[in-house]
């Protein structure tokens, strides 16, 4: 009879013990992937180097006036900023996405892009990005109601005629699907995603395995750990975070853009992305182009496919 009690009781430790463990890993894991700050994984220089394909880009946004807009978060009062560039009466503005621990100003090219095709451009920092605030790192879920407020101070500052385009590169492309499953002001005519993922969940487990090798124990049950973590201290679980659920709420057209040789968000998630869009949708799988790099690999044409999809619906 000890004998039995004790081996009960070293099973009741052994597994309190593997708990502890996998809660530790949790924690760790969301200091990683949820807590903002600097990753070792994540490139955000802003540093202009002649050779980029897109200096000329980025070299026109350093020396462009800027208006700074403030607002407070849609949902639990954070201050939120933004770089404002207006167009020569223009009611035509596109809010332009950064992605995952980036800001405002790494999005300098898309946003000369957009200025020199005649759009004003908002540019804003996501929550605990840049200069926003916020202690979390919401992949899009917690931001895509910030999202809708920016479009409506947007259209509070030039007019109810304004018309208004969304786009996003990465956890902003992301954002801009997550975003157009929410009932936007009409003014919101159009979506255009690059390398958005299909929900968190799905590529924080594509990360644990690439970038940490972990095979599928002990990524289940980690990945789950790290998601009740994420939902207690963020407020969402991971797999609440979908971008294919809300691109199928979405009557609205919406241009998908991914580079054939993306591994890091895999090309294969914006097959899903597309097909579960319900509105006009188009796709562009971008030849030899990696994670975030389409417009770097073809300049040209990328601003052709952009510009002739807005032009049918601005």
């Amino acid at each position: 009879m000890k004998l039995k009690s004790k081996k009960i009781k070293i099973a009741i430790i052994s597994i309190l013990a593997v708990c502890g463990i996998f809660l530790a890993a949790g924690l760790y894991f969301y200091q990683v992937a949820v807590v903002p700050g600097h990753k070792s994984f994540i490139n955000n220089d802003t540093k202009l180097v002649k050779t980029d394909p897109l200096y000329k880009e980025k070299k026109w946004y350093q020396n462009v006036y800027k208006q700074k807009w403030i607002m407070k978060s849609a949902d639990d009062n954070l201050t939120l900023d933004a770089n404002y560039i207006p167009a020569n009466n223009s009611k035509k503005t596109v809010i332009v996405l950064h992605g995952f621990m980036n800001n405002k100003d790494t999005m300098g090219a898309y946003a000369a892009m957009f200025h020199k095709l005649g759009y004003n451009v908002l540019l804003p920092d996501a929550r605990g990005h840049g200069q926003s605030e916020g202690n979390y790192i919401g992949y899009g879920w917690r931001e895509k109601v910030d999202v809708k407020k920016w479009a409506e101070k947007v259209i509070k500052r030039n007019g109810n005629k304004s018309q208004i385009a969304i786009f996003g590169v990465s956890m902003g492309g992301a954002t801009t699907m997550m975003s157009s499953g929410l009932k936007m002001p009409k003014q919101v005519k159009a979506y255009i995603e690059d390398c958005g993922y299909t929900n968190v969940k799905d590529e924080i487990e594509h990360e644990a395995e690439d970038l940490y090798h972990f095979p599928a124990f002990p990524r289940f049950p980690l990945v789950e750990v790290l998601s009740g973590i994420t939902r207690i201290r963020a407020g969402y679980f991971l797999k609440d975070a979908s971008s294919v659920k809300q691109v199928a709420k979405n009557k609205r057209p919406i241009l998908f853009i991914h580079g054939a040789k993306d591994t890091f968000v895999p090309t294969k998630m914006v097959y899903q992305n597309y097909k579960a869009a319900n509105g006009p949708k188009e796709l562009w799988v971008v030849p030899g182009a990696k994670h975030a790099k389409s417009f770097a690999t073809h300049p040209i044409q990328y601003q052709e496919k952009v510009n002739n999809f807005l032009s049918k619906y601005m």
